[in-house]
């Protein structure tokens, strides 16, 4: 069972793409917004369907999760008694948390200990990072929080846990080398941080991915926006969480000072990556048409980037 969490605003208002782009400028000052459509907010009222995407802000990483997780309709309704699980974050970099170039600590661990309260029979956490994996792991803290909740930290650095999967409809992707937790778990929630990226131009739910393939300089030759577009072809994640909590506004993907990085308090969460991206890309102050993988990606089906017609909650938690 989900631990209850925060309290939330009973308000509601049309979810509309315009109301979402005023909910994401609004600054981390303690102001409470109206929710968007995805109760049930009040006492009687009959639950609709689950929101395509929930945004929250203002809260400690695992407390916006809490608050995400419950209303996408808990995390039953993506991890079922005795399946293994993914989890998969960002630790490309050898950083400390505070430099906001790897997802943060105390998610990854919320995330972990909530898919084993929902059952999971065993919990994975792995990248494939750019900097020393020993390192990466280390100094992110991810390793440390993932052994505390009991989760299992495994090798993204060797070759012989990836098998050679084919992309069906893979225009520029034939083939391509996958780490077998990525294959084969039950279910994989996909934990990115947010921040910019140059040839990229930003990292979230799509371009995460790349850390569960071997070789990710082929697609930087061959042509990494449509690489990006069309791995989701292998297997999309069952979740998408995107921590901008602390993001990178500038000089991604590892940063130069912290004149880079914005306190945002925010989490994304949607089992649709490209419709989570496609909002994260408004935190970064970017268009997403100027992302070119969204387009390419909605373009093969992966996802939408249609804010208008998605149903979309927000949560901002009451300042206490």
């Amino acid at each position: 069972m989900d631990r209850p969490g925060p309290a939330v605003s009973p308000l509601r208002a049309p979810a509309t793409r315009r109301d979402f782009l005023k909910w994401l400028a609004v600054s981390a000052a303690g102001a409470v917004i109206p929710g968007l459509r995805g109760g049930p907010l009040f006492a009687g009222e009959a639950a609709p369907r689950p929101p395509d995407l929930v945004g929250v802000k203002e809260g400690a990483p695992a407390q916006m999760f809490d608050a995400g997780i419950r209303a996408l309709g808990g995390m039953g309704r993506f991890v079922k008694r005795g399946q293994t699980v993914l989890v998969k974050p960002n630790i490309g970099w050898s950083k400390t948390p505070n430099e906001g170039a790897t997802t943060n600590p105390e998610l990854v661990g919320t995330i972990v200990e909530s898919a084993y309260r929902a059952g999971a029979r065993k919990v994975f956490v792995f990248d494939h990072p750019v900097n020393s994996e020993k390192e990466c792991y280390e100094s992110s803290g991810i390793r440390k929080i993932v052994l505390e909740k009991k989760g299992e930290m495994r090798s993204g650095s060797d070759k012989s846990m990836y098998r050679k999967v084919e992309v069906k409809g893979g225009r520029l992707l034939k083939e391509v080398l996958v780490h077998e937790l990525y294959l084969d778990s039950d279910v994989v929630i996909n934990v990115p941080i947010l921040k910019s990226h140059g040839g990229g131009r930003m990292t979230a739910a799509l371009k995460n991915l790349m850390g569960v393939v071997w070789d990710r300089g082929e697609w930087h030759r061959r042509g990494l926006h449509q690489a990006i577009a069309e791995f989701p072809l292998v297997r999309k994640p069952d979740l998408n969480v995107i921590d901008a909590y602390l993001v990178m506004m500038e000089n991604g993907p590892r940063g130069h000072s912290t004149e880079d990085l914005s306190l945002k308090k925010m989490q994304l969460l949607s089992p649709d990556a490209v419709l989570a991206d496609t909002a994260a890309a408004k935190v970064l102050d970017m268009d997403p048409a100027d992302v070119p993988y969204l387009k390419l990606a909605a373009d093969l089906g992966i996802g939408s980037m249609d804010l208008d017609k998605s149903l979309v909650k927000r949560i901002v938690l009451k300042q206490r």
